[in-house]
């Protein structure tokens, strides 16, 4: 384990902040970089529940003791992992306007988990605290600091929880409508279908009006043009902000 001395005593020192173990003379030569990378194609191709050191020892062609020179277990891995995914979300970041840049980051942030789906289930949880997601976090932060409505560091907090709370949610769910296809075979125009006989008899009790006029006015929206609609209503909201405070 390795210990660095602070003023508040001895801290384990986080896997982006350890040093590369020295060169081996080994056949296989490793790096935290290569580790990642192929980390990442294994949990595109089978999902986190198919990640494990040892598989991806074995990927490695070495053995799972030597990985532990690079990573202290999985935990740390999928650190690495998730700081390999934010790198081209902190590049999207790099915009003049608040709105710009909050847009902008939220758009790579979907791209990315649509890409490595794996990252979707580690959204919204602790935060990501690499070096990468610390810039997205960095530039989220900055972006929303500067939006019309956003006065001091509770407003940010809220602003911030409110976004994040949609990016999560909205990327969750169209991640799981994607496995479920593939799961299923069914896409969801075709599972409602499935069950038209049913929700017809459901509805035509009178008692879902509203559900009925969404079933059978409204159209199967394009993910994409959905997220980016409802990610631009989020952003006005908050640019806006509220006229009324919440009186404690």
């Amino acid at each position: 384990m390795y210990l660095m001395d602070t003023p508040y005593g001895s801290e384990v020192v986080p896997v982006w902040e350890r040093p590369e173990p020295r060169p081996r003379a080994a056949p296989v030569p490793l790096s935290r970089d290569l580790i990642a990378t192929v980390a990442i194609r294994l949990a595109d191709e089978h999902g986190l529940d198919g990640l494990s050191v040892r598989k991806l020892a074995k990927e490695l062609g070495v053995g799972p003791m030597r990985l532990y020179d690079y990573v202290r277990g999985r935990s740390e891995l999928l650190d690495l992992m998730v700081d390999v995914v934010y790198a081209p979300i902190a590049e999207a970041g790099r915009q003049s306007g608040w709105r710009e840049t909050v847009l902008a980051v939220a758009q790579a942030t979907r791209a990315a988990a649509l890409e490595h789906e794996w990252f979707a289930d580690l959204l919204g949880g602790r935060p990501h605290l690499g070096p990468h997601g610390l810039a997205v976090a960095e530039a989220m932060a900055a972006a929303l600091s500067r939006a019309p409505a956003v006065r001091g560091i509770d407003d940010l907090q809220r602003a911030l929880g409110a976004l994040n709370a949609f990016l999560v949610g909205a990327v969750r769910r169209e991640v799981t409508e994607r496995r479920t296809v593939r799961a299923t075979g069914t896409d969801e125009a075709a599972f409602q279908t499935g069950l038209g006989p049913y929700l017809s008899r459901m509805l035509e009790t009178g008692r879902y009006p509203t559900v009925a006029r969404l079933v059978i006015e409204g159209a199967h929206l394009d993910p994409a043009e959905s997220f980016a609609h409802n990610l631009t209503t989020v952003v006005d909201g908050l640019a806006g902000g509220s006229t009324r405070r919440v009186r404690r």
